[in-house]
């Protein structure tokens, strides 16, 4: 087993002028989600722009993450691909470069064809061959299906799989997941807006993009949770809501890099065909964040 607690934090990929992946500035921002508290770094994820990312740009990627992640805090890497061959490619890499786990999205290009035998047939594969843990990962926003709770539960049997993200933000099907939970597969939310009330489902974890420009108020989440203090964890995720909900949810990645840019970390632009926010989304996010007191950076 790999720790599987606390908030786990989806690093952005800055680019450089050039278009290059910004090393400097991608370890600038690691160290700064560690300071805040994160239990653990995930590379290569949907936040990450992993899609628009080549093998040579992953593979930089995760030296610079483990030259500063420690090793009593995980490292995760974002490894899915649409053939069984090339997720099983990059979660062999992964180990090689020093990832404790892997975090697997569906293959979902021909999502038609992705029933429930051809799933069990894909995770059972890569987890059989993967040398270090596998995590499954469902995000219908861009999968455009979740991973049916009967494939989650029978995968959770494999003893290389230990576990899952679940980005739906969906209270029910997140609670149908939680049937699945044992003390080898822990289940952790990847919705902002869901975070409080995944807690009290019995959520194990969290990957979270909003932790990244907000730590303080998404812990302020858990931390009332831990103490038994139900009103205080409604309070703070009341402040978190919006955060998560209309920059993260409704802006996605060009929001998360600019609410970055915000607090005075490095996000910068995305990666074309992805577009940095225009001024009227921009002038949105600059209120909410005034919103919730979080200053603009000096």
């Amino acid at each position: 087993m790999i720790p599987l607690t606390g908030i786990l934090a989806p690093v952005v990929t800055p680019f450089a002028s050039s278009g290059d992946v910004d090393i400097a500035a991608f370890s600038i921002n690691i160290r700064a989600h560690l300071d805040a508290g994160v239990s653990g770094i995930v590379v290569t994820g949907s936040t990450g722009e992993a899609a628009l990312l080549d093998e040579a740009e992953r593979r930089a990627l995760v030296d610079a993450a483990r030259a500063e992640v420690p090793r009593d805090r995980t490292l995760l890497i974002g490894t899915g691909a649409e053939s069984t061959r090339a997720t099983i490619a990059r979660s062999k890499m992964a180990a090689e470069w020093g990832a404790d786990g892997v975090l697997v999205v569906a293959p979902h290009y021909y999502s038609g064809a992705m029933t429930a035998d051809a799933l069990l047939d894909h995770y059972h594969a890569v987890a059989d061959e993967s040398p270090i843990p596998v995590l499954l990962y469902t995000i219908p926003k861009y999968m455009h299906f979740a991973i049916p709770p009967e494939v989650v539960a029978e995968l959770a049997r494999h003893e290389n799989i230990v576990g899952m993200k679940d980005s739906a933000g969906e209270a029910a099907l997140f609670s149908s997941y939680l049937q699945a939970r044992s003390d080898s597969f822990k289940v952790l939310t990847g919705s902002g807006v869901l975070y409080g009330e995944a807690l009290a489902l019995g959520a194990d974890a969290a990957i979270l993009a909003v932790s990244l420009f907000a730590p303080a108020l998404t812990f302020d989440v858990l931390r009332a949770h831990e103490r038994g203090d139900m009103e205080g964890a409604r309070r703070a995720q009341e402040v978190l809501t919006p955060l998560a909900g209309k920059i993260v949810g409704g802006m996605g990645v060009p929001g998360v890099k600019a609410a970055l840019d915000h607090v005075g970390l490095k996000g910068g632009v995305p990666r074309p065909p992805l577009r940095s926010l225009a001024a009227p989304a921009r002038a949105v996010l600059d209120e909410l964040m005034l919103a919730a007191e979080l200053a603009p950076a000096a």
